[in-house]
């Protein structure tokens, strides 16, 4: 069901004397909202993240039963701090929907392990913002790069070779900020660390370096320009570190071990 045909369902129901309300979450797509004299199942667009399993959602989303529901131009909506915020954003920021549209919340809740996505792999973060490059290279190049408790972290900065694990965008974005207005380019950043002093161009802005997707796609740039210029995946990987022999066999060691741990369902 799309956002309109779901907001025309509401809708409808709302000539009833009485407000509609949410009788029960069957899952992070379908809700049945109760008028008073009738109830009716509204879709959700998008797929439910069940890597944790239903049960952990159902104990989330229990906090939602009762209230009152509105029709909205985002879609199916509850009041919060007196504003309507719809289903499907609260869903996708908690972690538990995903939809076609990677908004930066999205790629937050994907990258965070927020909700079900907690339970999934490390390569499933690739898998859903990649483009030209296979998710596990992806995946097991930003485990070398950016991980955190066995994850790769998207608010991670490393500057002049020491690392930084920010608990939010705004955060690491905060310090990128400081570090440019001190005329610092001795960082890498985000979830795949691309280097600011050789790629900052490459970047709308600083904000937009810590997006994960973005992030992920200048990686692959870097990548395939990599390949074509060696015309080997493996000193694409290595020559992503350093063109050095040395520290790029150390690189390509931990790499192939992170690989090894992906497939073991890392």
């Amino acid at each position: 069901m799309t956002k309109a045909l779901a907001a025309a369902c509401l809708s409808a129901m709302a000539f009833s004397a009485h407000a509609a309300t949410i009788d029960s979450i069957i899952s992070p797509t379908r809700i049945v909202v109760d008028d008073g004299t009738k109830r009716a199942i509204v879709e959700l667009p998008g797929e439910p993240v069940y890597a944790c399993g239903l049960k952990p959602f159902l104990a989330w989303a229990n906090r939602f039963e009762g209230q009152t529901v509105e029709a909205t131009a985002g879609g199916v909506a509850i009041s919060i701090d007196g504003s309507p915020v719809s289903l499907e954003s609260l869903f996708v920021k908690a972690g538990w929907l995903r939809t076609a549209n990677l908004s930066d919340e999205a790629q937050a809740s994907i990258t965070e392990r927020r909700g079900g996505w907690a339970c999934a792999s490390a390569q499933a973060p690739f898998d859903a913002m990649h483009k030209s490059v296979d998710p596990k290279i992806l995946a097991g190049i930003a485990l070398n790069e950016s991980a955190y408790n066995g994850r790769a972290w998207p608010w991670t900065l490393n500057v002049a070779g020491r690392g930084f694990f920010f608990r939010t965008r705004e955060d690491a974005y905060r310090a990128v900020r400081y570090l440019i207005s001190n005329g610092r380019s001795d960082f890498d950043v985000g979830i795949m660390q691309i280097n600011w002093a050789y790629h900052s161009k490459r970047f709308t802005n600083a904000w937009d370096a810590l997006a994960p997707a973005t992030n992920i796609r200048v990686a692959e740039d870097i990548l395939n320009e990599n390949y074509r210029l060696t015309h080997s995946a493996v000193k694409a990987v290595a020559y992503y570190h350093s063109a050095n022999p040395a520290p790029g066999r150390e690189y390509i060691a931990r790499f192939v071990k992170h690989l090894s741990q992906i497939e073991r369902g890392l």
